[in-house]
């Protein structure tokens, strides 16, 4: 029989988290010493004259270096506390007058932080070619001991205060660089793309598009124990109560709005790897279908697609009024990592399909599409 999920803890859930993570960094991991390798050592530290040659010690290994730009570091206050964050200006960066760029929000997993995501996504080099500004935003440790975006926090609200000031932020940079506020797009990688999906989901009309790498649906878990179970893949997955709709709920002189209001979700793109030992792909599959039911969107043939040497993904669009809205790509042989990221680096599979090219072409889309209709 099942535990009761009342069982479960806050710290039962970044230990499961964690024991499936540790497995890929220690993939990343030198090779130890062999014992005959120790004992030639051993001797030459014997030897006075050798030692300095063979004992003297290597430099620390540098961390990969990020994209040429600026990395502009802020804090931005909010519902549940202050979140600390850097923009991704590009090199050389001139602005016409009166121009305004989009907005990429990037959010790191579990065990990350924004400039590891950057590092192994490798987004900041396509924001430098292609001109735009990413955000990537901090979990502090005191609100989550590994860093996790609290995604699965809605029913003591922390989960809605977290996704509100992490909004924040972003308006935090638009007062001070020329952000195009109609082109916001939001992605995330684990507990980050929980955030990003929970976050389109409250605040539909702030996100021109949205990425879910390796993630899960938002409204599926309300605290720490139905998270893991959600990350099983073993809850029902919907969308959480809107704002409007709380308001609504708890006061009758708030109008609610039409039933259409509900399928005004930004599009959605969702990467998952089936062989995700930590998040079941059952959770992408889920949230696809979730997000075009919202949209009356229909799924159309699922196509198999590979470049090169790079892994095959299975890609399912779903259409509706004719226009893409949710884009289900499938990655074989892919686990708990960013798809084509960095390579020996943890969480980055550099034998997957480039998620960041997929994502920057996913969002491109949407903001070429609102700058047509503006």
């Amino acid at each position: 029989m099942p535990r009761s999920t009342s069982l479960f803890s806050l710290s039962a859930l970044t230990r499961a988290y964690h024991r499936n993570l540790k497995v890929l960094a220690r993939a990343t991991r030198p090779p130890r010493a062999r014992p005959a390798a120790k004992k030639a050592l051993a001797k030459a530290v014997a030897k006075p004259r050798l030692a300095a040659a063979v004992v003297r010690k290597r430099p620390a290994p540098r961390k990969p270096a990020l994209a040429r730009g600026e990395w502009v570091g802020g804090v931005a206050p909010g519902p549940a506390g202050a979140r600390r964050y850097h923009l991704f200006v590009p090199p050389g960066l001139a602005v016409r007058p009166g121009e305004k760029l989009p907005l990429l929000l990037m959010l790191h997993g579990c065990g990350q932080t924004g400039r590891d995501l950057a590092v192994i996504s490798r987004m900041n080099l396509l924001a430098a070619r292609e001109r735009f500004l990413v955000l990537y935003p901090e979990q502090e440790r005191v609100a989550n001991a590994h860093g996790c975006w609290s995604w699965f926090e809605r029913r003591s609200g922390k989960a809605d205060a977290e996704a509100a000031t992490l909004l924040a932020a972003v308006d935090k940079v638009a007062l001070r660089y020329p952000v195009d506020l109609g082109r916001v797009a939001v992605a995330g990688l684990s507990a980050g793309a929980s955030m990003a999906v929970l976050m389109a989901a409250l605040f539909p009309s702030r996100f021109c598009a949205v990425v879910m790498h390796s993630g899960v649906a938002p409204g599926t878990a309300e605290s720490s124990g139905t998270a893991l179970v959600a990350m099983q893949g073993r809850r029902e997955a919907f969308l959480p109560d809107l704002p409007w709709a709380v308001a609504a709920a708890g006061s009758a002189s708030v109008p609610a709005p039409p039933a259409s209001a509900a399928r005004h979700l930004p599009p959605l793109l969702v990467v998952h790897g089936d062989a995700d030992g930590v998040v079941s792909l059952r959770n992408a599959t889920a949230a696809a279908a979730l997000w075009a039911d919202a949209l009356g969107a229909r799924p159309g043939p699922v196509r198999t697609l590979q470049r090169g040497q790079r892994r095959a993904m299975r890609v399912t669009d779903f259409k509706a009024r004719g226009r893409t809205v949710v884009t289900l790509r499938e990655v074989h042989g892919l686990a708990h990592a960013w798809s084509g990221g960095a390579a020996s680096l943890p969480y980055s599979d550099p034998d997957g399909p480039d998620a960041s090219a997929l994502v920057w072409a996913f969002v491109a889309r949407q903001f070429q599409r609102h700058q047509a209709t503006v």
